[in-house]
């Protein structure tokens, strides 16, 4: 479990981050695209208001465990304003933290319905919705900065990260190696439960991303998911 004390420069730190994401206008097309969809809507959402906004990483300051996923859904977080809230993604990857004693509560909707993250911190490579979920490269680079700074300030106490897909493990094995952390060379490939340690850092775990393209066919099922947890867990208690 983590430490039940938090400085209070940890959490100044991780909020100034916040702050500076939410305001942050770096991308026009990804500023744009964010802006239409929650002016448009999607009908089933059509009384609410959107965030429409970046989307900040959350969790606990002084966890353990730092989650990377790709970027916010144009009807999830984009919607909701926070990480994997608010759709089918979120419903399997909170799921599976509750199992595993990361989260308080299975499930999330929306921003203030009580979920908190135990030892662990939710964040992304991108922080605005993509058009079809994929930010182009330079949009990536502009946002980096953000997730390099969140991996900093976890470093000192981080025992384990988890990348929910390809895109997530590339990017944040390219973060650790600028932080001079001894990533393998070449490049570790993505799979499914694929660990790698680095000596004198955290454990970087691959997991398939929850969504419904690999949930619906069968690609990630949930004892497949549950593992990648399970073994999150022990690496966060035990440190190997």
């Amino acid at each position: 479990m983590a430490s039940a004390s938090v400085s209070g420069a940890m959490v100044d730190s991780l909020r100034e981050i916040r702050e500076e994401t939410i305001r942050c206008r770096a991308c026009p097309r990804l500023v744009e695209w964010r802006e239409r969809v929650a002016r448009e809507k999607r009908a089933a959402y059509r009384n609410e208001d959107y965030w429409g906004r970046p989307v900040p990483g959350f969790g606990d300051p002084a966890g353990r465990l730092l989650i990377v996923g790709l970027a916010p859904a144009a009807h999830g977080a984009n919607r909701t304003g926070r990480m994997f809230t608010g759709d089918r993604s979120g419903d399997w990857l909170f799921g599976a933290l509750h199992r595993a004693g990361f989260a308080n509560q299975p499930e999330s909707s929306y921003r203030r319905d009580g979920l908190k993250l135990v030892d662990a911190f939710l964040t992304a490579a991108v922080r605005c919705a993509p058009p079809e979920n994929r930010p182009r490269p330079e949009e990536r680079d502009r946002c980096r900065p953000f997730l390099e700074r969140e991996i900093d300030h976890f470093l000192p106490h981080l025992r384990c990260i988890v990348a929910l897909g390809g895109y997530a493990w590339d990017h944040t094995l390219r973060v650790l190696r600028q932080r001079s952390l001894p990533v393998p060379s070449p490049k570790p490939r993505f799979g499914h439960g694929a660990e790698v340690a680095l000596d004198g850092g955290p454990r970087l775990l691959a997991s398939f991303h929850p969504s419904q393209q690999n949930t619906f066919t069968g690609r990630l099922t949930r004892e497949s998911f549950d593992e990648v947890w399970s073994r999150a867990r022990e690496i966060v208690e035990s440190g190997v």
